[in-house]
């Protein structure tokens, strides 16, 4: 009964994202168990932790790129408040102001709570291909999927993880992003299924991880770090975002939540820092605006701080793909 009254409560949005959830019932919850190959010898292993490693990789999905897409990188956080979406778009943007040859495209991640249509001030439906995939709705020349293209703006979506898994899949899987250099991935908050199901299913090329320097901001970060390591997904670096606030009457600064302890973090776990991106009126003017401010103010210290962050990450990519 509950069941029927949740699917039914979605099932317009689910109309919409072409077989996420048609075959619901026969294909989603039928998942393959993994018990037999858990429970079978292992042979040739040299240490019980190889031997843990080989009975945990077993029934695991191989990893698929993404048609047409050359490198993905995952701007992820331990917890939410700390300006990811938007430092995930303004990353976007600056891939492309450092080097306008390169496609950049971006996926919004977040299934229950997506900003990207808010941010890249994008509207609608995507439509189909002939083969029923979907086409990315696309401003300031980056393409972009999101769930929030496929319900209404203020339509809560009610759904346990086996439909979240559905609808992330189809949407990593059925879409047609052409060819792109980097497609930056805006992961919800946390170490949850769709950050397992990203790194099992997806060879990313590496993980961003965005905190404030506040303590409590800092512990989550660790975890989020920690996390994609154990799943073998290089960790690109940190980024210290909301560093510092500066008086625009005395040009006085402030360390709201603190001073450098995303840079202290990182170099307690042997990680880049990627950047500070200060906290600042005009970022939360201009991403309200869906107008995000490496493109509304490209030669703004805001913007430029976003440019080397941008900058950085490229470099990162370059040394974890060598």
């Amino acid at each position: 009964m509950v069941f029927t009254m949740v699917y039914t409560g979605v099932r317009g949005a689910v109309g919409k994202l072409p077989s996420v959830l048609q075959t619901f019932q026969t294909r989603v919850l039928h998942v393959p168990s993994c018990s037999t190959g858990l429970r079978s010898k292992s042979s040739g292993a040299s240490s019980p932790q190889e031997r843990q490693r080989q009975l945990m990789g077993r029934g695991l999905p191989k990893q698929k790129p993404i048609a047409g897409v050359q490198q993905v990188v995952v701007v992820a956080s331990g917890k939410g408040g700390v300006g990811k979406s938007t430092t995930a778009v303004n990353l976007a943007l600056g891939l492309i102001a450092n080097d306008p040859s390169k496609s950049v495209g971006l996926l919004d991640a977040d299934i229950h709570g997506p900003s990207v249509p808010k941010l890249m001030n994008l509207k609608g439906n995507p439509e189909l291909t002939e083969t029923n995939r979907m086409i990315p709705l696309t401003n300031y020349g980056v393409p972009c999927m999101s769930m929030g293209f496929l319900v209404d703006e203020e339509a809560p979506i009610v759904w346990r993880g086996l439909m979240v898994m559905s609808a992330l899949e189809k949407l990593l899987r059925q879409v047609e992003w052409g060819s792109l250099d980097y497609l930056v991935v805006d992961m919800p908050p946390g170490t949850g299924d769709v950050q397992l199901s990203i790194s099992q299913n997806v060879p990313v090329t590496g993980a961003v991880i965005v905190s404030t320097p506040q303590d409590i901001a800092l512990l989550d970060a660790r975890r989020g770090a920690e996390m994609f390591r154990k799943v073998h997904v290089p960790v690109l670096g940190l980024v210290q975002n909301m560093s510092v606030f500066q008086c625009p009457n005395c040009q006085h600064q402030t360390h709201i939540f603190g001073s450098d302890g995303a840079r202290k973090l990182a170099d307690d776990m042997g990680v880049h820092f990627l950047g500070d991106i200060p906290l600042h009126l005009n970022i939360r003017e201009m991403s309200d605006r869906g107008q995000p401010v490496v493109v509304s103010a490209p030669n703004s210290p805001e913007a430029e701080a976003y440019k080397k962050l941008a900058a950085a990450v490229l470099l990162r990519i370059q040394e974890v793909t060598v």
